[in-house]
């Protein structure tokens, strides 16, 4: 009986660590063959946002809302290198800083 149960247990130890490399070498191989990458996400509400998406040598600004998901503006990747970057980030900033004004006052 306690053969049986020590069988079980280290069957099950064995699926569980086969599940968890299965995994690993999932995330790694997804994170390299990506096209795409997340730059940047800056929440605006419950379920309301704007993602700086890269997708080759271009980043794409997105609106995104329960229902649409709208492209504001493209960037080309030579473009955030300079004050594009920075104007596009302080604006970020003080949206982030209205909508958090908006919540202290309610």
């Amino acid at each position: 009986m306690i053969e049986t149960y020590s069988q079980i247990v280290i069957a099950l130890l064995a699926v569980i660590s086969l599940i968890v490399l299965i995994g690993l070498l999932m995330k790694k191989r997804q994170s390299t063959a990506g096209i795409m990458s997340i730059v940047s996400y800056q929440t605006f509400g419950p379920k309301k946002a704007i993602a700086a998406i890269k997708v080759g040598k271009e980043i794409l600004l997105v609106g995104i809302t329960p229902t649409d998901l709208k492209l504001l503006r493209t960037y080309q990747q030579s473009d955030l290198e300079s004050e594009t970057y920075r104007e596009m980030s302080d604006k970020l900033v003080k949206l982030k800083n209205i909508r958090e004004g908006l919540h202290e006052s309610k």
